[in-house]
């Protein structure tokens, strides 16, 4: 994405992009993409990024029902969705996502690394905003497709821009758009479309407050755990090096190593040559030949630590306990899991409200582009709230399976407990106990 004084001068005006949410999106793809600042050759990413990502998309996704009660623009938005979710988690990671109709019967996927908010209304909704499109001609002509959409006076416009460089990084000159054949029959404008009176797309944002700039712009769903996602890679290091220093070893003097006569080099027969490393280690006929190599593992610590910075992170963007740590590792109680778990879907709720905003906004731009804005057309999209039920209408439930004798209090008790089967034993009831 080019700087802001580069994008201002595009636009003609002031954008409420500004350079710190610039950088903050930029970031925010290098950790998507296993590119983070602070990793290094000893340093690799654990990938939490994804995962946190992924695993919220599955929440929000796995049961949600949708439909256009008209059947051809219901094709159109079942063949788009098909792709919605890998789109989503990347929307969810940058902070916001675009789904754009191209025309009647195509549409497109746009993060937050390729477009420009112009202004937002006083809800948080894009008025003015624009779209970067480059091409790559021969070996170093670069051309630029800046597309952007305003409503005004009650209108949407649309115009369209071409720059030509020879720097990727530069925006270049101003240009003619048929010196792209793709670009060539389209429209430069301005178009006006009266009647038409919001945005020809849906706009998802993620319910965070920003806090990088304060403006209405997306921010990731992992912002608030970068500081501990950058602790757990280094401390997932920490452990692999534990792993490779730690691994067993002879130390062999030179005398104990025969000499292959093909290859010229010493080595011990039957040994893996993983297993032992040949030195002087002492001169004398007295002395050890061969010294073992075997240090005690502190891998143990090093989980500990990794576990409690998963754990952390879970707290910081709102997942629950377990979905990233080793839940047979989770020392909460009850009460604890059962909280986590509610800040989970509280956080999956908030995001299926913008979802189903920004899904009801695209099929409004696909039914613009069909002719059918203004006819009888009717959106359907339910979240199955089953996933969001109280936990305590499942423990009830369970409570009557033990009663029933089709689950056992074993069961129930590392179930709800978080015990391990050796823990629960111990903890069950005396036999005539009847569990309330």
């Amino acid at each position: 994405m080019f700087g802001y004084t580069t994008l201002k001068n595009i636009v003609g005006k002031n954008i409420t992009l500004s350079d710190k949410m610039i950088d903050a999106i930029n970031d925010w793809k290098n950790m998507l993409n296993g590119q983070a600042d602070w990793l290094t050759d000893y340093v690799r990413s654990l990938r939490i990024e994804d995962g946190i990502c992924r695993e919220f998309t599955d929440a929000v996704l796995i049961e949600m029902e949708s439909s256009v009660s008209v059947e051809r623009l219901d094709q159109v938005y079942q063949k788009t969705i098909a792709n919605l979710s890998e789109n989503l988690q990347e929307g969810l990671g940058l902070g916001s996502l675009i789904i754009k109709p191209i025309g009647p019967d195509k549409a497109e996927f746009i993060t937050a690394d390729k477009f420009i908010p112009i202004s937002f209304d006083d809800n948080g909704n894009p008025v003015d905003i624009g779209f970067l499109t480059v091409k790559r001609i021969g070996e170093n002509d670069y051309f630029t497709r800046f597309e952007r959409h305003y409503l005004l006076n009650g209108s949407l416009t649309i115009e369209n821009k071409c720059y030509h460089s020879q720097d990727q990084s530069d925006i270049g000159q101003l240009c003619s758009l048929g010196e792209v054949p793709e670009w060539a029959e389209i429209n430069p404008g301005p178009v006006t479309y009266p009647g038409m009176q919001q945005m020809d797309f849906g706009y998802y944002r993620n319910p965070i407050k920003n806090r990088i700039d304060g403006s209405a712009c997306g921010v990731s769903v992992f912002e608030s755990a970068r500081e501990l996602i950058r602790k757990a890679d280094i401390q997932g290091a920490r452990l692999d090096w534990e792993y490779e220093s730690g691994e067993r070893a002879i130390h062999v003097d030179a005398r104990a190593l025969k000499q292959d006569k093909n290859t010229g080099r010493f080595r011990m027969a039957k040994l893996n040559r993983r297993l032992y490393r040949g030195l002087n280690i002492e001169d004398g006929k007295d002395k050890e030949l061969l010294k073992e190599y075997s240090p005690t593992m502190r891998d143990d610590a090093y989980n500990r630590g990794l576990e409690k910075y998963l754990r952390e992170i879970e707290f910081n963007v709102g997942l629950a306990y377990g979905d990233l740590s080793d839940v047979q590792q989770v020392e909460k109680t009850a009460a604890e899991i059962k909280t986590s778990k509610a800040r989970k879907y509280n956080r999956v709720g908030a995001i299926q409200l913008k979802l189903k905003d920004c899904l009801e906004g695209f099929v409004s731009g696909l039914a613009f582009y069909n002719g059918l804005y203004t006819s009888g057309y009717k959106f359907m999209c339910n979240f199955n709230d089953s996933i969001l039920t109280d936990e305590e209408t499942e423990r009830q439930q369970d409570r009557q399976d033990v009663s029933m004798g089709v689950m056992s209090h074993l069961e129930y008790r590392m179930k709800w407990y978080n015990e391990d089967e050796t823990t629960a034993r111990k903890n069950l009831p005396e036999q005539n106990t009847v569990m309330e």
